[in-house]
């Protein structure tokens, strides 16, 4: 798993308190460095997405890294997981990722990580935060003696090896041969890579999305908008079509009618084909947001499903926890441990594909199975209190209750206060459309007049 050491923020905006500039950005650079390098660390890649902020980023970070003595190897735009296969095919000690995944192009972010695709250590963090903090306030940046400078180099082949290891996750004896597929790469990372697999595999492949400019990254395509994926589609008259967001960690399909197929039923397709073939080692994993019917496709398979809080990271402790090897998002975050130890679209859109080919079915027929449930969310601002503690006001808890109460195993609630805005999120599902908007409205309206 990938781990964003400091979130998703704008280079216009801020990182905690910290703006992100190229001087914040060598700084961390030098504080990751000293901190990796007194543990043995020798050599850190750095890869990032389209966006064009990820070039004045790059070098910063790179600097920082250099002058605390670490050797730099750059690959260039390369999707986040690719990073993570890459740091350890090429004897790196830890990989560094620039990227701000589906956000718009005037964000960014910074990811650290081991070349095993694990975090750092919770002690390396807590390291690097106080050097960076050093660096920041008292000017504490001190650079290694000229001779023991980090030394930087280009790998020019980096696209080409992590290609060969996502083709070599389907399997040999299968070929996509005969099937048309439209491939939207949302301007992002995987922009040169996505559609070489999928011809190389043999499928017909229609490209969309796949020239960045810096500033077209996740723009009205990829997996957080599959209008343009979904017209293409349907006027080509292809099979499927497959969207990937800005550093290629999330998924999305669309069937051959335009349909979205998100995450959750990503989950039931690699679910219910295991399960089919007899190889289904464990249950799934899935977030407090997957929809209720997921959960009841899988009970009717007896297959074992837990609900994770809702981020990669905690699907993957629950992963690790239970032993099983998928799970993940909604919002098309697949995890398959089998193949990868992160979030990879292409690799788990080979996983459906797979499914596809030995079942001789269509994208849709193989969701068919599985209903969606009606979900709705109304976002309810909190101006004067404490999200937090207003979810646990006994006027709400017992309209959830009676929400509960009246649907049974047939639906449920979930209240959650946002991470960034002064809001309660209320979700409710059920197999009842009007009821699930009934009660939902009915919950909000009990917390606006608190």
């Amino acid at each position: 798993m990938t781990r964003k050491y400091f979130g998703t923020d704008g280079v216009r905006g801020k990182v905690g308190n910290f703006p992100i500039t190229p001087s914040f950005a060598m700084k961390l650079g030098w504080a990751a460095g000293t901190v990796l390098a007194s543990s043995g660390t020798k050599g850190v890649i750095i890869g990032k997405d389209t966006r064009i902020s990820g070039y004045m980023l790059e070098s910063a970070i790179e600097a920082g890294l250099i002058a605390a003595g670490v050797n730099v190897s750059l690959i260039g735009p390369m999707p986040t997981p690719a990073v993570a296969y890459l740091a350890s095919t090429f004897r790196a000690d830890a990989g560094v990722v620039i990227s701000a995944s589906h956000n718009p192009y005037y964000d960014n972010g910074i990811k650290f990580f081991s070349n095993a695709g694990t975090k750092l250590t919770d002690a390396q963090e807590q390291e690097i935060e106080v050097l960076l903090d050093k660096a920041i306030n008292e000017d504490g940046m001190a650079c290694v003696e000229s001779d023991k400078l980090g030394k930087v180099k280009r790998i020019e082949d980096a696209a080409g090896r992590y290609i060969e290891f996502c083709k070599g996750t389907f399997p040999n004896a299968l070929s996509l041969s005969g099937l048309k597929i439209v491939v939207d790469s949302a301007n992002g990372a995987a922009y040169h890579i996505a559609k070489k697999v999928y011809a190389e595999l043999g499928a017909e492949v229609i490209s969309i999305n796949d020239q960045p400019d810096g500033i077209n990254i996740n723009d009205r395509c990829g997996a957080t908008d599959l209008k343009s994926l979904s017209i293409v589609v349907q006027a080509e008259e292809a099979d499927f079509g497959i969207a990937l967001d800005g550093d290629a960690d999330r998924i999305m399909f669309v069937d051959h009618l335009g349909n979205k197929v998100d995450g959750d039923q990503i989950l039931y397709i690699l679910a219910s084909s295991l399960k089919a073939k007899g190889k289904m080692d464990g249950g799934v994993v899935g977030t407090l947001m997957s929809n209720l019917g997921l959960e009841l496709a899988l009970r009717e398979m007896d297959i074992p499903f837990v609900r994770a809080n809702v981020g990669d990271r905690y699907v993957v402790e629950q992963l690790k926890k239970t032993g099983w090897k998928i799970g993940g998002e909604n919002s098309g975050h697949i995890l398959s441990l089998k193949h990868t130890t992160t979030g990879d679209g292409i690799v788990a859109s080979l996983q459906v594909l797979k499914a596809i080919v030995e079942s001789g079915q269509s994208l849709a027929e193989l969701v068919s199975g599985m209903k969606m449930l009606p979900q709705v969310l109304i976002n309810v601002r909190v101006e004067n209190g404490n999200a937090a503690a207003m979810i646990e006001m006994d006027a709400v808890k017992q309209a959830v209750k009676d929400a509960e109460a009246e649907m049974g195993d047939s639906g449920r609630v979930l209240l959650r206060k946002s991470g960034t805005e002064p809001l309660i999120r209320v979700m409710v599902e059920s197999t009842d459309p009007s009821g699930t908007q009934r009660h939902a409205e009915a919950i909000a309206e009990v917390i606006r007049s608190l």
